[in-house]
């Protein structure tokens, strides 16, 4: 099947008209033209910023323009996003997501960002993270400090954006997506599944034979409590499949000593409240 970026919803239709049996023939066939067959890539991902988002996005529980029980958290402490991401090293993941709730990452953010992609990188983990918006600059900072993949979904169709979301367009979405393929960075996009859905064993087998190739892994997906890993691990072991294997090696530093590095670069900052400022405003 020849790679699209042009596709209408007649075209979608003509998918879905298919039979079913035929539709999932069609699409395993296209996912190992393209991907190792019997892999998934495991991720793991941690908020580093919640709560107190200043866009509108109906969906989302972290929009500060609605009543949640979500509570307002401030930046994370860079040693402790290394510390949960070595947990999820040991747990079994191979790439480590940051998400943090914001419109767009500012100049004061760009620092810790950065360590925390550097420190990820280093335990040997692939990195990712969603920041919202991204301008030419900002994307490439992020690519020359090592990170891999940057999330950032479309959420919806041109047509009913504006009916989901009012404080961005759609384009400037399609913007963002644009300036990290052009700092080099791999584009993480596309739909989830499984969030509220009745998926049971079965259903999960039929979406990796579709070409579902990655799963989250872990206790929580932001603010949302997530499936036992051990449940994970024992239905890949069900299906003969196996982990996704890291695409880059780790930096030749111990964990020790990277967590000195980090530690003496925070502290040599010249104020230390600047950690823990207010990321709503």
């Amino acid at each position: 099947m020849e790679i699209r970026h042009n596709w209408t919803a007649q075209d979608v239709q003509a998918l879905f008209d298919k039979p079913f049996m035929d539709l999932l023939f069609d699409a395993q066939q296209v996912h190992r033209e393209y991907h190792p067959a019997n892999q998934v890539q495991v991720s793991t991902l941690l908020s580093i910023k919640t709560g107190a988002c200043p866009e509108d996005c109906k969906y989302c529980p972290q929009s500060a323009r609605y009543r949640t029980d979500v509570e307002k958290e401030r930046l994370m402490e860079v040693e402790q996003v290394l510390e949960a991401a070595h947990k999820a090293k040991a747990s079994g993941a191979t790439r480590f997501c940051m998400g943090a709730a914001w419109k767009n990452p500012k100049q004061r953010d760009m620092p810790y960002l950065l360590d925390m992609i550097q420190g990820v990188k280093s335990l040997g983990l692939e990195t990712c993270m969603t920041l919202g918006m991204l301008d030419n600059e900002q994307a490439q900072t992020l690519s020359e400090a090592g990170l891999d993949y940057y999330n950032h979904n479309l959420d919806t169709s041109p047509e009913f954006y504006g009916n989901v979301i009012t404080t961005r367009t759609y384009q400037e979405r399609l913007d963002t997506l644009s300036n990290v393929r052009e700092a080099g960075m791999k584009v993480c996009s596309g739909g989830i599944i499984g969030l509220g859905e009745d998926m049971n064993e079965q259903m999960q087998t039929l979406c990796f034979m579709a070409g579902a190739n990655s799963i989250f892994y872990g206790c929580k997906l932001l603010t949302t409590p997530n499936p036992d890993e051990d449940a994970d691990m024992q239905l890949f072991k069900k299906l003969g499949i196996n982990r996704e294997a890291v695409s880059q090696k780790p930096d030749q530093v111990t964990e020790h000593d990277l967590l000195e590095q980090v530690a003496e670069r925070v502290a040599s900052r010249p104020q230390e409240g600047d950690l823990f400022y207010d990321a709503s405003v």
